[in-house]
């Protein structure tokens, strides 16, 4: 198993093959498969084992054809994925160098370009020379680890007196309630205002009804650049400026929209963002890497050290160090180096290629709003906002809405699933493909639906 022979050789030749293949192809859409037909399929884990090449080959015509391709061009639900070709290929790399991504003395060389990788993102942001942090697996973890840190440095500097309080709109990513109930914390919600925006008069008016114990518990204000139903970006200069006059941690969730700070056109809509005091954007999502990875930065990042760093025997080595080990500076403590793909994706394209491909994002989407706008059957709600944009069909139910996003997948068109506006179900683009273009669009659109 650990040998590399003739049998080997020739899988390794039918994988990467495999692979060429995948990137070379326009990817495919397929779709789920019901729990049933997938329970007969045949064991494929047994004593004997079933040989790679066999197994390559189910997965290959039985459970890819299960899933759903994130990288398809009419894949504009939730939060698509559009890997480059480049970033795919060093995945591969990142798996084959088994290079442990934890510590400095392990895994130096990945991660110092790994902290290049950051630097890019931090200075995209306006943070300062000392900011640095760590790519974790998601915006999920992203947002647990800075507040958790945001949790300690209140306790550290404030002292602790009992149940962290943070504060967040109704908007903000389901992962920041999520971590709460984790860190057995409340949030706070604060309305939003007719933009759907966060803003610091909402804030200092939620605060100003809170009893005084409550008050005491304040750790973090979570913004958000870009939020994931609709592209807002929160009120970041004034949520900046109050959570400084306030002392309390400012976190800005970018997981979806934070790429679009490569763009000078949109620097207006971020100002602020170089106050916050944590900031993530998840380079699987418009930043082109493959998943699962989130960019989590810090602007002082000794807060999140000294939140994060575990402590063992076997651990000292690296401890007293004093070296940048990654797995300091989030809840985690084994990870790959799961930064190496965007940077080899940087590193191969240049950031100005980046800037068109996020910038192509934003134009598709207005594209898209104009041609709702135009056609006969839509009706457009919302946006364009960053790269989302709202509409229905005027007069269909919620039920109606669905078969005809059931219908687009069965015709193998596109992925484009129901949400909520304002109480009801309706349709929503989220592009970030650069191949999701006009005639992408337009396809979809005209699709009648089921009869």
């Amino acid at each position: 198993m650990h040998v590399f022979d003739a049998d080997i050789e020739a899988l390794a030749s039918h994988v990467v093959e495999y692979a060429l293949d995948r990137i070379r192809m326009r990817p495919p859409l397929d779709g789920p498969m019901e729990i049933p037909r997938l329970a007969t399929a045949p064991v494929t884990i047994t004593a004997e084992g079933i040989g790679g090449q066999t197994a390559l080959e189910e997965f290959d015509e039985r459970f890819s054809r299960a899933c759903i391709s994130v990288d398809h061009p009419g894949y504009l639900s939730f939060v698509p994925g559009a890997p480059s070709m480049a970033s795919v290929l060093f995945d591969l790399v990142v798996g084959a160098s088994s290079v442990y991504g934890g510590s400095w003395l392990e895994g130096a060389g990945a991660i110092h370009l790994e902290n290049e990788t950051l630097r890019w993102i931090a200075d995209l942001a306006g943070f300062g020379a000392d900011a640095g942090g760590v790519f974790v697996s998601g915006g999920t973890a992203g947002n647990l680890s800075a507040l958790a840190a945001a949790r300690f440095r209140h306790r550290r500097d404030h002292g602790d007196h009992g149940r962290a309080v943070f504060l967040a709109s109704a908007e903000a990513h389901s992962s920041v309630a999520s971590a709460a109930r984790i860190m057995d914390a409340e949030v706070v919600p604060v309305p939003v205002d007719a933009d759907r925006r966060l803003t610091a008069a909402a804030v200092e008016a939620t605060v100003a009804d809170l009893p005084v114990d409550v008050v005491e518990r304040i750790c973090a204000v979570v913004a958000t650049s870009g939020t994931t139903n609709l592209g807002v970006i929160d009120e970041l200069d004034g949520l900046g400026h109050l959570t400084r006059e306030r002392d309390w941690w400012f976190h800005v969730d970018g997981a979806y929209g934070g790429a679009a700070l490569c763009l000078p056109e949109l620097a207006a809509d971020f100002a602020g963002i170089e106050l916050a005091d944590s900031f993530i954007v998840d380079p699987h999502k418009w930043l082109f890497g493959p998943f699962d990875s989130c960019a989590l930065v810090y602007a002082d990042p000794t807060v999140a050290r000294a939140a994060h760093t575990q402590n063992a025997g076997y651990l000292d080595v690296l401890n007293e160090s004093g070296d940048w080990n990654p797995s300091d500076y989030a809840h985690h403590l084994s990870r790959r180096a799961r930064g190496l793909p965007l940077w080899f994706s940087l590193a191969t394209h240049g950031t100005d290629t980046y800037r068109e491909s996020v910038r192509a994002g934003v134009e598709h989407a207005r594209t898209a709003a104009e041609l709702i706008e135009d056609h006969p059957a839509w009706e457009l709600l919302w946006g364009p906002k960053l790269s989302i944009v709202l509409f229905e069909r005027p007069g269909w139910s919620a039920d109606e809405h669905q078969r005809w996003s059931d219908s687009l997948l069965e015709a193998g068109l596109g992925l484009v699933v129901p949400t909520k506006f304002d109480g009801r179900s309706v349709l929503r683009f989220c592009i970030i493909n650069p191949l999701s273009d006009g005639s992408v669009l337009r396809e979809i659109l005209d699709h009648p639906g089921p009869s």
